[in-house]
């Protein structure tokens, strides 16, 4: 009759086998089945929520906002883009909305460096779109908490409709009747806010012109 294993070597096993079956149940099985799953029944949101535009060229997603801006040769800076509604300011990455470093911009409402920032923002959005500083809305001169909000309020684009119909020759009523259809109200009717999806308004805006 074969000795029994030692007590130690048969805990040893036990645990070893234990180890192989949840890393077949948890690593192996439960991933391809969840992955099988989205693809089939959420298959857009499982794979980034990707936006393309008319010629199927994937430009963006709709859950990560971006920049429209017209960037330096050395590409140390960049201005607005005259043509484009803006996104609101984002302090993730150098030039802003970078995926990787998503941050809000870590300096409280007592900052001195903020207040400047933000006086000096509003003014030159005030200019920028040719509105007097008064109307300039909150989220035109702050940040996200991410850094990668892909919307803005319809205020902060109802100051930009006069600018864009004028950088691309359309009437003012046609651009701003695009901005109401792009639109979104609060979800369910009582969460967040109204808002605006900037890269589908964009999107929308160059197939008109």
């Amino acid at each position: 009759m074969a000795k029994p294993l030692p007590t130690p070597v048969r805990n040893h096993l036990t645990g070893l086998r234990l180890l192989l079956l949840f890393t077949i149940i948890c690593g192996i099985a439960y991933p391809f089945a969840i992955t099988g799953i989205s693809q089939v029944a959420f298959s857009q949101q499982a794979n980034g929520s990707l936006v393309k535009d008319a010629h199927g060229n994937v430009v963006g997603s709709s859950l990560i906002g971006q920049n429209f801006t017209i960037v330096s040769k050395d590409g140390k800076s960049q201005t607005p883009d005259p043509k484009f509604f803006q996104s609101r300011p984002s302090a993730a990455g150098s030039l802003g909305y970078d995926p990787t470093a998503s941050a809000g911009t870590n300096l409280g409402t007592n900052s001195d460096v903020l207040v400047s920032n933000y006086t000096q923002l509003k003014s030159d959005i005030a200019k920028f779109n040719g509105v007097t500083e008064s109307q300039v809305p909150a989220d035109a001169i702050t940040s996200s908490g991410s850094g990668l909000d892909p919307d803005i309020s319809p205020a902060y684009a109802a100051i930009q409709v006069k600018r864009v119909a004028q950088a691309r020759g359309l009437s003012v009523d046609k651009v701003q009747a695009l901005v109401e259809q792009y639109t979104q109200d609060r979800t369910l009717g009582f969460l967040g806010e109204p808002r605006v999806d900037v890269l589908e308004l964009n999107i929308a805006l160059t197939k008109l012109s």
